[in-house]
């Protein structure tokens, strides 16, 4: 007998009678989708956080896939430091326009004016003190839930929050009495004066948000993509030119190409050097990093372990 002879027929191949399997990004907005819808059942005044930049813009791609064609079941707050980048704001209003909802801007220069703050001075960052006025602005409106774009791959301290983060009557977090999230079974009760925090896009790396953005066809800020730009080396960090950056006399300025992967208070926000003018040309280096976004570009964040969750103990988002 020979070896032909002695093989064993090959298995035939069985179709596949069952609906086709989900794939990664798919699993990610359903969970999403369902956690958005979840909040908005649980909650008697939610509210979603959206400052223009990616992640907040992704989570509104998400609440519209949630919630359309009816009208969202909350309005949208933006907690304006007055140092943003002008590109992200006017995205901001041109897409809450686009989709006629209504935009709430809490503004951390009311808190100073107010005297509930203290302005750090030209030049130098204002997110901490986003806290108050973010707070303040969730106790003016009674909203009990806000929503928000954070990551857990973002920062060690965003890593220790769950998908929905409890915080006390003082808005305060503590990282040590955190609801068990087993099976995906979420609680979202509060008693009066606490609120709950949100965070859809948990589970989501920075990967998967540029993935999704390619996939759905998101629209996001042009600074998000490589352009020409001035910028002085401060701190490590590549800092935009503006009206509260300004170039001391040691520094030099100097016109190149460059992109944000992260966008916030613009006296902290760095830029990095980069040729990528298109979303799969972005994918490409966000693949080839290791370095978080936030860890990379954010001087708040990067010159101090311990920063992130210091502020979101004191009601940081």
């Amino acid at each position: 007998m020979t070896a032909a002879n002695t093989a064993l027929p090959a298995p035939k191949t069985v179709p596949s009678t069952g609906p086709p399997r989900a794939d990664h990004l798919a699993l990610l907005e359903s969970h999403a989708i369902f956690v958005l819808r979840e909040v908005a059942a649980e909650s008697e005044r939610p509210v979603l956080l959206f400052s223009g930049g990616k992640d907040s813009a992704v989570l509104v791609h998400l609440a519209l896939k949630a919630f359309r064609p009816g009208r969202f079941p909350f309005p949208v707050l933006h907690v304006d430091t007055g140092h943003n980048f002008p590109e992200v704001l006017a995205f901001r209003d041109a897409r809450v326009a686009e989709l006629d909802e209504t935009l709430i801007v809490a503004r951390v220069q009311d808190s100073i004016d107010q005297g509930r703050v203290v302005d750090p001075g030209p030049g130098r960052s204002r997110n901490r003190l986003q806290a108050a006025t973010l707070l303040d602005a969730i106790a003016e409106h009674r909203f009990d839930a806000a929503i928000g774009g954070a990551r857990r791959d973002e920062d060690k301290a965003r890593a220790k929050e769950r998908v929905l983060s409890f915080r006390d009557a003082f808005g305060q977090w503590d990282p040590k009495r955190q609801r068990p999230e087993l099976w995906r079974l979420y609680q979202g009760r509060v008693l009066p004066g606490e609120h709950v925090r949100a965070f859809p896009l948990s589970d989501w790396t920075e990967l998967d948000v540029w993935r999704y953005v390619e996939r759905e066809g998101i629209e996001l800020p042009a600074i998000y993509f490589a352009h020409r730009r001035d910028v002085i080396v401060r701190d490590g960090l590549l800092l935009s030119l503006s009206e509260w950056v300004t170039p001391a006399t040691n520094e030099t300025v100097e016109a190149t190409s460059v992109r944000f992967r992260t966008v916030g208070d613009a006296t902290c926000t760095g830029a990095v050097r980069s040729e990528a003018r298109t979303v799969p040309e972005v994918i490409a280096e966000t693949a080839a990093t290791r370095t978080s976004e936030r860890g990379a570009t954010r001087a708040d964040d990067r010159f101090s372990e311990s920063a992130m969750e210091d502020r979101k103990r004191e009601g940081y988002f």
